[in-house]
């Protein structure tokens, strides 16, 4: 595994994305953050304490997790899908996850969000795109693009969520692997 962002390269990278995310939107109004459990929520609520500081004097931005498992496609789930506890009716919605991919997960994530109700628009911000979607999803938000091999894996780390350092390796996996 090699190290492709550190600590600080993950911090420039969401305040660059929060600063985007505030441009694009003129403002935090009617905002809220929704992380792609375990990972996208803890980038969400950094997001969103930046969000603050770039916009005092505004509202929080309201932070909710969501769990895509009961809407993923690939993996048996349960045949009644509980309804996301998300305030999501005409508001714009900042999804954020940790690495996109095929796409899969957003597609879940998006699932999951219009049974909560009707947003005005979701927006996707991610701290790494690696390509190789399997669906026409793009994000509107990233943190750094990093082109991979199917047969390399693009692994972070968070001091929340894993107790170590902040950082994005790049690595080998098995055929197949993500």
């Amino acid at each position: 595994m090699r190290q492709i962002m550190d600590a600080a390269a993950v911090r420039r990278a969401l305040t660059r994305i929060a600063h985007e995310i505030a441009e694009k939107n003129h403002g935090t109004e009617d905002l809220v953050l929704v992380g792609i459990r375990r990972r996208g929520e803890t980038l969400a609520r950094r997001l969103a304490a930046t969000l603050g500081q770039i916009e005092p004097g505004s509202a929080p931005v309201p932070v909710a997790e969501l769990d895509i498992g009961p809407w993923r496609d690939d993996r048996p789930g349960p045949s009644e899908r509980p309804r996301p506890a998300l305030a999501v009716a005409d508001r714009v919605v900042v999804l954020v996850d940790d690495v996109i991919y095929t796409g899969r997960s957003v597609r879940a994530a998006l699932d999951a969000i219009h049974s909560a109700g009707r947003p005005r628009r979701v927006e996707l911000a991610v701290l790494v795109d690696r390509g190789h979607r399997e669906l026409p999803i793009r994000p509107d938000f990233v943190g750094k693009n990093v082109p991979t091999a199917r047969s390399e894996s693009v692994a972070v780390r968070l001091r929340e969520t894993d107790g170590e350092e902040d950082g994005v390796w790049l690595g080998r996996t098995a055929e197949g692997e993500g």
